[in-house]
């Protein structure tokens, strides 16, 4: 009896061990493949750069420097001319060159709004950042191609105000470019979803940039992680395109 006992703890001993060892190659793995997805998308190229582009009729700039960021949104209407401005010191809201003063829900509302486009415009760059959980969810079949599929998560810790969305990437197992990608999001309704499909890849001086066919599911119940194989089998809607215009990068020293 002593000995079967000693037998079931020494295999649920090894099961586990083995469990965790399968997490920690999974994570490491996960981490390998976004760095070289960043890595070939420009790397730290991202890090010393000045980058401009308009999206949907508004103007961006983006300067990286030193660990240090400014991450800018210009909107002009016949009358005004608002500049927001977030960076590591937060965030600010010029009207006509005269600083607006704002509530705390106001500045998150627009600090989430304009990094929300800088963020995805340089995208894999800042997913090696600290506050970032990679997993390794294996590889996955997008039009008769294999991909490697990752989760990606953020701790409420430096994760930001959407620190509970969860997004999925699709990477070339070639080039290691990220080619599809999927979000959930909060929203007053409940949870909301997104599947993309990236086109018109080119690269500026250095930096890989693209842009998105932006895709919806056409049923409420469904399981996010399904959202690839759904979107394989024609079952999401397009829902827009996010396209980045008038793209210049400057390379600082």
């Amino acid at each position: 009896m002593l000995r079967h006992l000693l037998v079931s703890t020494l295999l649920l001993t090894l099961f586990n061990c083995n469990q965790e060892n399968k997490k920690s190659v999974a994570k490491a793995s996960a981490n390998e493949i976004i760095e070289k997805s960043i890595e070939v998308s420009g790397g730290e190229v991202f890090e010393k750069s000045n980058i401009e582009f308009d999206f949907r009729d508004i103007h961006y700039k983006a300067h990286r420097k030193g660990g240090k960021f400014q991450l800018e949104r210009y909107i002009q209407d016949s009358v005004n001319n608002i500049k927001d401005v977030l960076s590591n010191s937060g965030f600010e809201r010029y009207k006509n060159d005269v600083k607006v003063e704002l509530s705390d829900s106001l500045v998150a509302l627009y600090s989430a709004s304009v990094n929300s486009v800088h963020y995805f415009s340089v995208l894999p760059y800042g997913l090696n950042g600290k506050a970032v959980y990679k997993n390794y969810l294996g590889e996955e079949a997008i039009k008769g191609k294999d991909y490697h599929k990752i989760e990606v998560t953020f701790s409420e810790d430096g994760g930001g105000e959407d620190f509970e969305d969860v997004f999925l990437y699709w990477v070339d197992q070639t080039t290691y470019k990220v080619e599809y990608l999927a979000y959930s999001y909060e929203e007053i309704e409940g949870m909301g979803y997104r599947f993309r499909e990236a086109y018109n890849e080119r690269m500026v001086n250095g930096l890989r940039f693209v842009d998105y066919n932006n895709y919806k599911p056409t049923r409420l119940e469904f399981n996010f992680d399904d959202l690839g194989l759904m979107f394989d089998k024609g079952e999401l809607e397009l829902l827009s395109k996010i396209e980045l215009k008038n793209i210049e990068v400057e390379i600082l020293n």
